[in-house]
C-alpha cells in the first residue's frame, strides 16, 4: 500500500519523531502504526507523490508573517500560524487571560503533558487518515482554556502550505475548554501559488467541558493542486454548547471528516457546512454525530452549489444508542448542480436504539428555480444577476450559524465573488494581490 514508504520514512526517523515526547505518546505513534498498515488512505493517489517533509525541523528562513497575514476588517484576534507543518505565534500579541495558554503543540507535551495525558491517551485511533497523522505529526497548535474563563477575543489560525517544489504537511491540535468556559477558533486554510503539488493532513480535537461554549470555524481557500484532508473530533461533556462551520470556498480536494461525541445531559451542538465548487474541484464532508446519553440535541446543516465538473459528496450519520432516550437530532443536506457535468453524491443515515427520540434527516440535489428566475428577468433583472442572488439566497442560512459578525459580513462577501465568478481571496495578505 503507499503507506509502505511512510512507515519506512518514519522508522528510518524514528529518533527525530519520538525526541522530546513522554513515553505514552511515544505508545500513540506505535498503534497509529499498527492501524496504518491495515487499510488504505483517503486519496491515496495524492500521497503517492514525491513529497518534502521536515522531520528534523528545520526552521523557516525569514518571517512567515511577512509573508502571510489573513486579515479580517472590523475584528481583533490572538493570531498563529501553522507554516507548512510547524507552529508560529505573532509577535508583540497582547496577552492572554489568566491561564490560558496557546503555544506550540510540539511545546506543550514537554511542558504541559500533565494536561495533555487524560485527554490524548485514552484517544482510539480510529482511521488511517488519524493514524497517518498520529504517526507522522510533530507539531500544531495547543490551546488550554480554563475553567470559567470567557475569552472574549477570537483565536485565528492560518494554516499556510508553501514550498518550491511538491509538499506535504502533517499537524496535530488539540484544545482543552474548561467547565463554564468560553473560546471561539477561526482556521483559515491556504495556500501559496498554484505551480506544485501540496498535501496536508490535519487533526484536530476539542474538548469541551460542564457548561462550556466553542465555536469552531474552518474556511478554505486553497488552490487546484491541493489536497485537504482535516479531521475534527469534537467530545462534549453536559450543557456545553458547540457550533461548527465548514466552509469551502476554493480548493482542488478537501475531505472533511467530523467525529462528534455528545456525553453529558444539555449537550448542544450546531454543525454546518457550505461547499461551492467549480471546475474538476472535489468537496467531501463526512460527518458522524454520537449521541451517547440521554436528553441531549445536535443540529445539522450542509450545503453544496456545485458548476462545471465539480464534484461534492455528503455522508452524514447520526447514531442514537438506547440509553440516549429524549434525544433530539435533526440533519439536512441540500445541494444545487448547475451544469449538467456537476456530480453530487448524497448518503444521510440514522441508527437509532433509543425509543424516546426526535430525529429526523433529508437531502435534496435540484437546480435553480427556473421558474423564479424568469420572474426575476421580467423584473429587469439582469440573467447572471438573478442567478447569483437566488444562489446567494440558497446557501444564507449556513452563514447565519456564524455568530462572529465582522467575519460573517467578510464571508457574505468572499461568497458573493464565488457566486459570481471572480477571486474568492481576501486582500490582506501577498498570495491574495
Amino acid at each position: 500500500m503507499v503507506q509502505d514508504s511512510y512507515i519506512a520514512l518514519f522508522k528510518e526517523n524514528e529518533a527525530l519523531f519520538q525526541q522530546n515526547l513522554p513515553a505514552w505518546r511515544q505508545q500513540v505513534r506505535s498503534v497509529a502504526m499498527q492501524k496504518l498498515t491495515q487499510h488504505e488512505l483517503t486519496f491515496a493517489a495524492a500521497y503517492a507523490l514525491d513529497y518534502g517533509l521536515n522531520p528534523a525541523r528545520l526552521p523557516f528562513k525569514g518571517d512567515p508573517f511577512g509573508l502571510f497575514m489573513c486579515d479580517i476588517p472590523g475584528i481583533t484576534t490572538y493570531n498563529y500560524l501553522v507554516f507548512n507543518d510547524s507552529f508560529y505565534a505573532q509577535p508583540n500579541m497582547p496577552e492572554l487571560p489568566s491561564g490560558v495558554i496557546i503555544c506550540s503543540l510540539a511545546h506543550a507535551f514537554v511542558h504541559y503533558p500533565s494536561l495533555l495525558e487524560p485527554y490524548i491517551r485514552q484517544y482510539s485511533v480510529d482511521s488511517s487518515d488519524v493514524a497517518f497523522n498520529q504517526l507522522l505529526a510533530q507539531d500544531g497548535m495547543f490551546l488550554y482554556v480554563p475553567d470559567g474563563v470567557q475569552m472574549e477575543r477570537p483565536i485565528q489560525l492560518v494554516n499556510l502550505m508553501y514550498g518550491a517544489s511538491d509538499m506535504m504537511a502533517v499537524s496535530h491540535n488539540v484544545a482543552i475548554i474548561g467547565e463554564n468556559a468560553k473560546a471561539q477558533v477561526l482556521v483559515c486554510d491556504h495556500a501559496y501559488g498554484n505551480q506544485v503539488n501540496y498535501l496536508s493532513n490535519r487533526f484536530t480535537q476539542v474538548f469541551v467541558g460542564k457548561n462550556a461554549t466553542y465555536e469552531h470555524y474552518k474556511l478554505e481557500s486553497s488552490s487546484a493542486k491541493t489536497t485537504n484532508i482535516s479531521t475534527l473530533h469534537i467530545s462534549q461533556e453536559a450543557d456545553s454548547q458547540v457550533l461548527s462551520n465548514l466552509i469551502t470556498l476554493a480548493n482542488g480536494k478537501t475531505h472533511n471528516h467530523v467525529e462528534a461525541h455528545l456525553n453529558g445531559k444539555g449537550a448542544y451542538l450546531s454543525l454546518n457546512g457550505l461547499g461551492l465548487g467549480c471546475q474538476k474541484e472535489r468537496i467531501e464532508n463526512h460527518t458522524f454525530i454520537h449521541h451517547n446519553v440521554a436528553g441531549a440535541t445536535s443540529n445539522e446543516l450542509f450545503k453544496y452549489v456545485l458548476d462545471d465538473e465539480a464534484e461534492g459528496d455528503f455522508y452524514g450519520l447520526i447514531n442514537v444508542l438506547q440509553d440516549a432516550q429524549q434525544t433530539k437530532a435533526y440533519q439536512t443536506n441540500r445541494n444545487l448542480c448547475l451544469s449538467d457535468a456537476a456530480r453530487m453524491f448524497t448518503r444521510p443515515q440514522l441508527e437509532i436504539y433509543a425509543d424516546d427520540v426526535t430525529c429526523n434527516h433529508g437531502a435534496t440535489v435540484g437546480q435553480l428555480d427556473e421558474n423564479a428566475l424568469f420572474y426575476m428577468r421580467s423584473r429587469g433583472i439582469d440573467p447572471q444577476e438573478a442567478r447569483m442572488l437566488l444562489m446567494f439566497a440558497f446557501v444564507h442560512d449556513v452563514l447565519d450559524n456564524v455568530r462572529i459578525e465582522p467575519l460573517k459580513d467578510r464571508l457574505q462577501l468572499l461568497i458573493e465573488r464565488r457566486l459570481r465568478g471572480d477571486n474568492t481571496h481576501c486582500n490582506g495578505c501577498k498570495i491574495c494581490r
